[in-house]
This record gives structure tokens, C-alpha cells and sequence, in this order.
């Protein structure tokens, strides 16, 4: 072992370590519903470097990265014994991507990933690509990863190696270790992504989140998050899925939209994180956005502010692709903080922090869509003239020259 290879691995330890015990800190800008924070809680570079090289000498006499990792993102999230837990997509460079588990004891900072990443079993047809997990801790006891399974298309022509068929793909665990596959899930549609486990029984039943092609929902409803019902879960089928928010015209989720985490349950109603997609000159722009639905009636959405809840900003839009933020798992504290990882570009994870009270605000009272320009400039007049009251009622202060209501 010469010199020079000892310092190379002594030098990429320091640095991989100073990485990961950085503080995170939160940026002074704020909407008021939540804050985003300085640094991505995880990248490519938090991978472990005994994943990524041989530090054998004898067989790799010039250090060279035998594995390489291309990116880190939409990971599931869950709070398990006390550590903040995320199950985190990751690509190699091979472009197969595989679930790896990184735990964090305050949850903005310090991830660190366990020793080996996760081994998830097979069905009797093998996976090509596995990603976007969804964790679900269910009133039955066990903690659920709901995820994408892709294969290529059979069906396709030799010449054609990009035509894929997606199902979800579920597999169960008492520890986060040790999985077990179920089989995928069925239903009418020959696709499905984005599926996502109720944490409750509705009806005695097991209830999902899906997203049904347009092809298999009932003429000129388009399509949308949908929800079903099945016995089991051992062999779960759906077969009847109702959209409950559909795409919409001119709005941020035109092109296509799907259901991130599983729900938080409030005394308010279910709330909803979903991911919205609409084309743009530069292509898909990916947004996520805020619903809620009944406590009893989950198919029943009671309130849905208009627009995008986060889009990316800043170098949040560079990345593998471009202009996207997506999440698929947050965590509700039980001091009523909620943690929301979200990956930007498909390339790195990041958190913003609100609260339940602040996000149930902005549910409840932020305006919803009027899908008209007019109904837009409505709404912004009416917030100019209630602020214009306050002002003829003297409830203001003067900064900078500008009236401003406390």
C-alpha cells in the first residue's frame, strides 16, 4: 500500500465526513407554511465509500471508484425508534436503482446510511428497476413499503428497449431488515405508479392510493389519484378505482398528477401531499401540491388551495432532470412538527419543516383554484381590500413608507 493510496482514502473519509455532520440550517425566507433549509440532507457523495470502492491494494492498485452512484431521491419516510428514517432511492451509474436506508437523529441533518442497503426480495418475475417507496406504518402492525416496480414491455419489438410496463410493486417488515415480498398489486389498468397504502382500514378493508390510466376510467372523467379497496393485502386487487382529484386545464397538474406519502390523519381531515406535472417550453415542470379530505369520506376532497405548495428554486432546478421537485415521504413529530423530504431534479434529497397547525392554515384558507384569470385578480382583490380595512381602521404600522397591517 503506497503513500499516496492511504492519503487518497485518508482524505475521502475526512471529506465524506465532514459532509455528513454539517449542520443544516434553516434559510431566514419563509411563505410562513414552512422553511427550506441551506443544504440537501442527502446526496450522492453520503453513500458509504466501502459501497463504491475496493480499498484493496492488490486489486485495486490505482483506487479507482469500482461502483459509482449517479443520484439520490424520493425517498419513503417513517419515524422508527426514536431516528428519523429515510429509505432512499438510489441510482448507480448503471441506471438500475435500488432502496438504501439513511437515519438521521433530528431529522435535518447528520443522515448517515446503515451498512448495507436493502435487500428486497423478488416475485417470480424478477424487477429490472425498483424506486419511489412509499412507508407505511398500518393499524395491522406491520410497516409497509409500497413502490414501483418496472419490466420491460414483452410485447415490445426487438428494436424498441425503452417500452416498459410499471406495477406496485409491496413488500412488509416488522424492523426495516428483513422484508417480505408480497405479490404486485392488481388492478384494471396495465400501469400503475405512485400507488400509496391508506394507514387505516376503511371498512374492514385495505384502501390504495392509485393513479388508473385514462384509458380504464369511465368515459370523460380523465385521469388522476385514484382509490380502491381490497380484501387482502397478500394478493391486493382493486377493482374499482375512483378518481378523487382529477387533472385539470390550465393548472399545475394539467398533464398529470399522483399521491405522494400516505396521508397525515387530523381532526380536520386527512391531509394530502401530491406531486402535479404540467409541460412547459423546457419541458415536464414537476410541483408538489396540498388537499384534504374527509375524516370518514376519504374519497370526498374538502379543501384544495390553488397553485403549488413547493416548486424547485435556485439549484434546486438543475439536476438529471430538470425544473422537478417530488415527494414521497414525510413525517408527521409527535410535537406536531412535520418533516418534508422532498428530492429536487432527481438528483438530491432535501427537508423544509412546518407544522401541523400551519399546514392545515393553509389548506383551510388559503383560496382554491378559480381556473379563470378573473376569479384570479377576484382573489387578489379581495386581499388588497381586506388589507386596506385594517389600514382605515388604523390596526397598522409604517415601515419603509408602506402602510403595513399587524
Amino acid at each position: 500500500m503506497t503513500v499516496n493510496f492511504k492519503q487518497r482514502i485518508s482524505a475521502m473519509l475526512k471529506a465524506q465526513e465532514e459532509l455528513q455532520t454539517t449542520t443544516n440550517t434553516p434559510l431566514d425566507e419563509t411563505n410562513g407554511v414552512y422553511h427550506r433549509y441551506k443544504n440537501p440532507v442527502l446526496t450522492a457523495k453520503h453513500i458509504p465509500l466501502n459501497w463504491r470502492y475496493d480499498f484493496n491494494p492488490a486489486s485495486n492498485p490505482y483506487l479507482i471508484e469500482r461502483f459509482g452512484i449517479n443520484a439520490i431521491l424520493n425517498p419513503g419516510a417513517i419515524k422508527w425508534n426514536g431516528k428519523y428514517i429515510l429509505m432512499a432511492r438510489v441510482e448507480g451509474i448503471d441506471r438500475k436503482s435500488f432502496f438504501a436506508i439513511a437515519e438521521s437523529p433530528n431529522g435535518i441533518d447528520n443522515f448517515k446510511f446503515w451498512d448495507y442497503p436493502v435487500v428486497m426480495p423478488e416475485t417470480d418475475v424478477p424487477d429490472t428497476n425498483v424506486y419511489d417507496i412509499r412507508l407505511v406504518a398500518h393499524e395491522d402492525g406491520w410497516i409497509y413499503g409500497l413502490f414501483c416496480t418496472e419490466r420491460r414491455d414483452p410485447s415490445a419489438s426487438e428494436g424498441d428497449q425503452s417500452a416498459a410496463i410499471a406495477q406496485c410493486g409491496i413488500a412488509r417488515t416488522k424492523d426495516l431488515l428483513h422484508w417480505e415480498r408480497l405479490a404486485d398489486l392488481k388492478t384494471k389498468s396495465p400501469q400503475q405508479r405512485n400507488v400509496v397504502l391508506h394507514p387505516e382500514f376503511v371498512n374492514g378493508k385495505y384502501a390504495f392510493y392509485t393513479r388508473p390510466q385514462d384509458s380504464f376510467i369511465e368515459a370523460g372523467k380523465g385521469g388522476g389519484i385514484g382509490f380502491g379497496l381490497s380484501d387482502t393485502i397478500e394478493n391486493a386487487e382493486v377493482n374499482e378505482e375512483l378518481v378523487i382529484d382529477k387533472k385539470l386545464y390550465h393548472t399545475v397538474y394539467e398533464a398529470k398528477n399522483g399521491q405522494g406519502p400516505a396521508p397525515i390523519k387530523t381532526d380536520k381531515g386527512w391531509l394530502h401531499l401530491a406531486h402535479g406535472v404540467r409541460n412547459t417550453a423546457a419541458g415536464l415542470r414537476y410541483v408538489l401540491y396540498m388537499f384534504l379530505t374527509d375524516l370518514n369520506d376519504l374519497t370526498k376532497v374538502t379543501h384544495k388551495p390553488a397553485g403549488y405548495f413547493i416548486a424547485p428554486e435556485g439549484d434546486e432546478r438543475i439536476g438529471d432532470v430538470s425544473n422537478v421537485v417530488f415527494s414521497n415521504g414525510w413525517i408527521a413529530d409527535e410535537d406536531g412538527t412535520v418533516y418534508i423530504y422532498y428530492a429536487s431534479s432527481d438528483t438530491r434529497i432535501h427537508v423544509a419543516t412546518s407544522s401541523i397547525e400551519q399546514l392545515l392554515d393553509y389548506v383551510l384558507n388559503n383560496p382554491a383554484d378559480g381556473l379563470r384569470s378573473a376569479k384570479t385578480v377576484d382573489t387578489i382583490i379581495s386581499i388588497i381590500d381586506n388589507n386596506k380595512k385594517l389600514v382605515e381602521q388604523n390596526k397598522t404600522v409604517h415601515l419603509n413608507g408602506h402602510s403595513v397591517p399587524y
